[in-house]
């Protein structure tokens, strides 16, 4: 499956299902929302096999051009991306980071 379609099928996802996550604040739209799913399958394939506090920082730092028009602040995103995150892990063939996910 080439790139754009994997990052697109992530986000169809993510927007089935953003409403039910814990973190989920209904002042926030779904556009809000899927900058953050969209930066942690991005940030993933750059750092494969990394913990998400490993980059964290980075991810924060970076976190006010990726967001683009995003209302979310770093506070509210990092769980949306924390999730997403993890979720790119799941997917991959073992525990590459040995976090028991």
């Amino acid at each position: 499956m080439a790139k754009e379609n994997r990052i697109e099928t992530f986000s169809t996802h993510w927007k089935r299902n953003f409403q039910n996550e814990p973190y989920y604040d209904a002042r926030y739209s779904w556009e809000d929302f899927d900058p953050a799913y969209r930066y942690a399958y991005k940030s993933y394939e750059e750092n494969p096999h990394k913990p998400f506090e490993d980059v964290e920082d980075r991810l924060e730092a970076g976190w006010d051009i990726a967001k683009g028009k995003s209302k979310l602040a770093w506070a509210d995103a990092k769980q949306a991306i924390r999730s997403a995150w993890h979720s790119v892990e799941r997917v991959l063939p073992g525990d590459a980071d040995r976090d028991g996910r």
